[in-house]
């Protein structure tokens, strides 16, 4: 525990979850311009409980809270690492670099949601003045550590402009995110589609519908147990078919389904009355925000809902099945319950043919040695222009109907 700055704030650093309020936590998030349900307490205490992202898988939790007058003030999720596994934004060439050198790039922080690329507010904060507070704590932290770096991972506007004027340097990336134009159904939706878009979509669903497949969905309560069960058999057969463990563990989910239930929509892929596959869709909306009251007096702005498409798995192989479960099952959902916007995960080019448009996702990076820090911010400067004229480029191949 210390002291910093005029405003007095006292910092603590956190090795457990269970050291910070959770309520105090919820609350603080809810105040930001871009809370997703990915940063709730309980679902990043989910990842550190059930031993999905521990030191033991080389996810060290170091949370830093900024108090004042005994309230919680400002917080980030800072995870020291020894490797750069299930974050997304990729650094493996510059621990080459180092290791080229005879430096040591490991450990290193983050700022983060462990094995979610989702952006959203990573500085959790109730004034600009305290989110400032809190990047500098973050940066004594991780030279109290001796850590090589720190990396804010997919981070919110207000986060890369807090972290730009504390000279951190920003790196952008593509993903692809689906955006509802008030569609009154998918027929609509489709009709907004240039024809070759159009066509495919409509082939790619006949494939699976007369493979014999249909579909349920449930949320939150109503997904039942043998339901979370059958989703966690598709995640870990397909994770493995890649040859790899999953990153989360059966606990994980068990955790989601009693502590933050209406989070998660699940899709569940039937033929001959039988479960064949699953996707598993997170939610934000009022229900997943403050105290779960729509006019709750800590969310007085409820932004409008997002979809998130975050985890799938098949037992069978059904020729487009993995488009109908991760995409067009969650957009159709979505245009039905006025969800306003559909972000599909990392990277993916082909998910433009499926109406999801590029955006730019940012992420803030500091690196303690000089040397190493000059370097990357050129490579960062010509990244960023790489990055530009690729949204450019992708534009002239928008899927969108062209108006007139």
């Amino acid at each position: 525990m210390q002291k910093m700055g005029s405003d007095d704030y006292v910092i603590r650093v956190c090795d457990q979850p269970a050291q910070v309020d959770a309520a105090a936590w919820d609350a603080l998030l809810a105040r930001q311009t871009h809370p997703t349900p990915f940063m709730r307490h309980a679902c990043l205490a989910a990842l550190h409980t059930s031993g999905s992202a521990t030191p033991a898988s080389g996810w060290t939790l170091r949370w830093i809270t900024l108090w004042r007058g005994g309230r919680l003030a400002a917080a980030c999720p800072l995870y020291v690492k020894d490797h750069s596994y299930g974050e997304y934004v990729f650094d493996w060439a510059w621990a080459e670099a180092y290791a080229r050198h005879g430096l040591e790039y490991y450990p290193k922080g983050v700022v983060a949601v462990p094995f979610t690329p989702v952006p959203g507010s990573r500085l959790l904060a109730d004034s600009p003045q305290a989110r400032a507070a809190l990047l500098q704590a973050l940066q004594a932290e991780g030279q109290r550590l001796k850590l090589s770096s720190l990396h804010l991972l997919f981070a919110a506007d207000d986060d890369l402009a807090a972290c730009e004027t504390a000279g951190l340097m920003r790196r952008d990336t593509v993903q692809f995110h689906w955006f509802n134009a008030n569609w009154p159904d998918f027929d609509a939706f489709l009709a907004s589609l240039t024809q070759d878009k159009r066509k495919k979509i409509r082939q790619e669903r006949r494939k699976v519908a007369e493979a014999g497949v249909t579909f349920r969905w449930a949320r939150g309560t109503d997904i039942r147990p043998a339901d979370w069960d059958f989703f966690y058999r598709c995640y870990e057969r397909t994770y493995r078919e890649h040859g790899n463990p999953p990153y989360l563990t059966p606990d994980f989910f068990a955790r989601m389904a009693r502590e933050l239930p209406q989070a998660w929509l699940l899709f569940v892929a039937e033929r001959d009355g039988q479960p064949i596959a699953s996707s598993l869709i997170a939610i934000q909306d009022h229900l997943t925000l403050g105290n779960g009251q729509k006019d709750s007096k800590t969310v007085p702005d409820s932004p409008p809902a997002v979809a998130y498409g975050r985890y799938w798995g098949a037992l069978e192989r059904v020729d487009c099945l993995h488009f109908e479960a991760c995409y067009y099952q969650p957009i159709d959902w979505c245009i039905a319950h006025g969800v306003a916007r559909f972000e599909g995960g990392a990277q993916g080019e082909h998910k433009m043919a499926r109406a999801l448009l590029p955006v730019q996702a940012s992420s803030a990076h500091w690196l303690a040695h000089p040397g190493f820090a000059d370097a990357v911010d050129r490579f960062l400067d010509r990244e960023r222009d790489g990055v530009r004229h690729y949204l450019d480029e992708l534009a002239t191949r928008s899927p969108l109907r062209r108006p007139g």
